[in-house]
Order: C-alpha cells, then sequence, then structure tokens
C-alpha cells in the first residue's frame, strides 16, 4: 500500500506536541512495516533526521502552509495533487487537517478542538478557518483518531460523529526524561534561580495555557509565604499574550518570575529535573504531554481537573480547578510544606507515566490505519 502522511509538523528543533506525536508513531510504523510506501509531504525543506527509513519518500509542496488562506491551498490545491501523482490508498494527517477535495481515504489525528469550546483564544482567520473545516474534516474522515477518551467523546458530542468511527490513541512520553542526580539538580538551580527552589510550567504561552491564572496563584503563594521560590516559564509565545504580559508586570513579586523561552530537549530534561513541582494548570487540553513528563522526570505534578487531565494524571497528581487562583496557590503551599507528599506524587508519578509508550501508540495508531484502508 501506499501511505502519504501529512508531515509539515515535523520541523527540527522546533517540535510541539503534534510533532512529537507525529516524529514518534511514524519512526516506528515506517520502520516496523517496510512492505508498506510512505510518502511524507513537507510544506518547505526538510531535514533528513525525519526520513526514517527507506521506504519513505518526501516530496516538499509549496507553498509553506503556516496561516488559514495557506491552509486551503495546501490542502484543497495541493494535496489532492500529490495523492494522484502518487496513487496514494490513504492520507494519513496527524495534525487532524485532511482535504475535502479528493476520493482517497482520510485518517485524521483530531487531537483536540479546543477551538469549538475557546474560539476568542484565537486570532479571528484561524478560529473562523478551525471552526468551518474541522467539522467538515471529521465528518469526512473514514477514520479518526485521537489522544484520549475526553477528546473522543468531545468529538462524538460536538460533530455527531459515531464512536465505533474513532480510536483513542493516547501520546507517548520520552525516554529523555527521567529524574537528574542531585549534583544536575544543583547546578540546574545555580544556572536558573541562583539556586533558589522553583515551581515550573512547560508549554506554550497561549491564553488557554492559564498563564496569567498561574501568575496570579504563584504571587498570592509568595505573598502567604516566606519561602523563598521563583517560578520558570519555559515555552515560546502564541497568540494573544498581552495579558500575560500585564498580568506579570502587575505582580508583587514579579522579580521571582523568570521567562526563559524555548528550551532544548536536553536542557528542559535538566530544568524539568530540578523543579519543586510542575505546574501545569491549563483551561482545555486534549491530553497534556508536560503531566507524564513531569511524572518521568521524577518529580510531583500539580495540573487541572478539567478536560483530559485528571484521565491522564490519574491519582498520581495534585488537582486544582484552572479558574479558582485560590486552589492553584494552596496546591504549591501543600507541596511546599506538606511531610511527606512530595514523595508521595512522584511515586505515584513513576507509576502512573508507565501507562503511556510511544510504542503503544504507534501500534494502535497503526491497527487505525489498517482499519481505514481496508473499510
Amino acid at each position: 500500500m501506499i501511505i502519504a502522511v501529512n508531515t509539515r509538523t515535523l520541523l527540527k528543533g522546533k517540535l510541539e506536541g503534534i510533532g512529537w506525536f507525529t516524529r514518534e508513531t511514524l519512526y516506528r510504523i515506517t520502520r516496523n512495516h517496510p512492505e508498506h510506501q510512505f510518502i511524507f509531504i513537507f510544506d518547505r525543506p526538510y531535514d533528513k533526521e525525519f526520513i526514517f527509513s527507506e521506504n519513505v519518500t518526501p516530496v516538499v509542496v509549496s507553498p509553506p502552509a503556516r496561516h488559514p488562506i495557506l491552509w486551503f491551498i495546501w490542502f484543497e490545491l495541493q494535496i489532492p495533487r500529490v495523492l494522484r501523482k502518487y496513487k496514494a490508498d490513504l492520507f494519513l494527517s496527524t495534525d487532524g487537517y485532511l482535504s475535502l477535495n479528493t476520493r482517497v481515504k482520510q485518517l485524521a489525528v483530531i487531537h483536540d478542538i479546543n477551538f469549538a469550546h475557546r474560539p476568542k483564544d484565537l486570532p479571528f482567520w484561524y478560529a473562523r478557518y478551525y471552526n468551518y473545516f474541522f467539522p467538515r474534516f471529521a465528518k469526512r474522515a473514514n477514520r479518526i483518531a485521537t489522544v484520549s477518551f475526553y477528546s473522543k467523546e468531545d468529538i462524538v458530542r460536538t460533530y455527531h460523529v459515531d464512536p465505533d468511527d474513532i480510536d483513542v490513541v493516547y501520546n507517548g512520553v520520552n525516554t529523555l526524561y527521567t529524574p537528574t542526580s542531585a549534583d544536575e539538580q544543583a547546578e540546574t538551580r545555580n544556572k536558573y534561580t541562583n539556586g533558589i527552589p522553583y515551581f515550573l510550567y512547560v508549554g506554550s504561552l497561549h491564553p488557554r495555557k492559564n498563564i496569567c491564572g498561574l501568575l496570579r496563584a504563584f504571587d498570592a503563594y509568595r505573598t502567604s509565604t516566606s519561602r523563598d521560590t521563583k517560578l520558570l516559564i519555559t515555552g515560546d509565545a502564541m497568540f494573544k499574550t498581552d495579558d500575560i504580559v500585564k498580568t506579570h508586570e502587575g505582580m508583587r513579586h514579579r522579580n521571582d518570575v523568570v521567562f526563559t523561552g524555548r528550551l532544548p530537549n536536553e536542557e528542559l530534561h535538566q530544568v524539568l529535573g530540578a523543579a519543586m513541582a510542575l505546574t501545569f494548570v491549563p483551561f482545555f487540553e486534549g491530553f497534556g504531554i508536560p503531566v507524564i513528563e513531569g511524572m518521568s522526570a521524577g518529580i510531583p505534578v500539580i495540573c487541572s481537573n478539567t478536560t483530559s487531565l485528571p484521565e491522564v494524571g490519574g491519582h498520581a497528581v495534585l488537582y486544582a480547578d484552572p479558574f479558582a487562583v485560590s486552589q492553584i496557590k494552596e496546591a504549591m503551599i501543600r507541596i511546599a510544606e506538606e511531610d511527606g507528599l512530595r514523595e508521595t506524587l512522584i511515586l505515584k508519578g513513576q507509576k502512573q507515566q508507565q501507562k503511556f509508550s510511544w510504542d503503544k501508540t504507534a501500534e494502535i495508531l497503526w491497527g487505525s490505519i489498517q482499519i481505514c484502508l481496508n473499510s
């Protein structure tokens, strides 16, 4: 079979959640199934590290699809031409975008539909595109994969898709994220916070990630305790970050917040391993990879009690209502002051994270591909 794949999220040094899903699943699938041919469709020059095996043929198709107008051109005009040229039997799209202009079978990995519930978090034309096309993509797909049972139920409820046509394919976790030594932790704290303990946020700076709520909670935590503690925020700025800037500027303890920007994987490993806890309290999440990264790195996790996060965190994390700053603050206080809590959460986290692996993810996704091809 000839399987064409949307690989535009494979960007060297810039892999986000969907990019990691794409890389880790395709790395395994292409190598495990040499009897099939894979056409990797990029929207810009690609790095050879993403050509995982000899049965992969890379194709670059312009224009670079990074805007709603360019998405339309790429998926509705260019993708159908590529599918015809290579006589593809299936189009796999790991970021959920499909083409409405082809008869080739299509499998969409729709990670979540946050834009259906929080359109104001996005620029107008982005939200307009998502909320016009994704309901149509969901109807057009021969099969859908998604990363949590929460997201499956949300897609079924919002887009009226048959639940039997949706497979749950959990994310895995990068094996890089393991506990670090005491010396490494001390060195990392010295590098970023002059040796002071810190809470950590990992992810993009985006309205639905609730960075403003986290900043307010940390400010309240510092005001109510005498503990010298920092907050590290790692990740790239995305959309509508003015409120984050204003909230930070209005903090009493703003000098205790460190924005690191995006960090290389190895550096992020060190920063995770040295944190007091991961503080990840978004309003909406389709899975929440940082939660299992924190568990794998051997630190406790504070996260939201909404959407998919209780499904991923299980009984191994400390939950807080993302809309209640006081609950986030109290969770921080408990991590800092409650005897034995950190150790208990770390042990539970180490057990919980074992439920997730990219090998399992790739195996289940391959099962979805087989069902789609044979449908």
